[in-house]
């Protein structure tokens, strides 16, 4: 029986407690982070790839306000609560987490993830909350393909086509 992906979504203190305890236990936290408003490829090769990088993969989801303050106008698409749920249906995922800040520096304080994976369109030192996740001992890794896929150029598509 598949797992229900909303028993995934936790929040920062239920997982706060939960990654301690992993890492008590030897097992390495990944953490990756974003809006996930449309999922593409892209977004599965990077979740995947992070995955990879440990044992506990953690998603941080921008919420509604969030994404609202970051992104053009009209997203986000879907609401934070479809986005975590389909987020949290991916088997690479083992928890998610949504917050509402610009950057995710906040949670990183807190949760303290050994890793910070961010997508190829960064480099470690363009990583925005490098130097939080290296106050606290972790490290930044650059994780997925190249970046090729974006959902603002999807919505750009979907929209090309239905103006044919």
């Amino acid at each position: 029986m598949p797992i229900d992906p909303n028993t995934k979504i936790k929040t920062p203190s239920e997982l706060k407690t939960l990654l301690s305890s992993a890492q008590r236990r030897g097992q390495t936290v990944v953490f990756a982070n974003g809006c996930f408003d449309l999922i593409h490829v892209g977004h599965v090769r990077y979740l995947q790839s992070a995955k990879v990088c440990g044992d506990i993969l953690v998603v941080a989801l921008n919420s509604d306000v969030s994404v609202k303050a970051i992104k053009e106008p009209g997203r986000p698409l879907q609401t934070e609560a479809a986005r975590a749920e389909i987020v949290g249906s991916m088997e690479c995922v083992d928890y998610v987490v949504v917050f509402d800040d610009k950057t995710v520096d906040h949670l990183l304080e807190e949760l303290r993830p050994d890793i910070h994976a961010k997508g190829t369109d960064y480099t470690a030192e363009s990583v925005p909350e490098r130097k939080t996740v290296r106050s606290y001992g972790g490290r930044v890794a650059i994780v997925g393909d190249s970046k090729v896929h974006s959902t603002q150029d999807l919505i750009q598509e979907i929209l090309a086509g239905f103006r044919r």
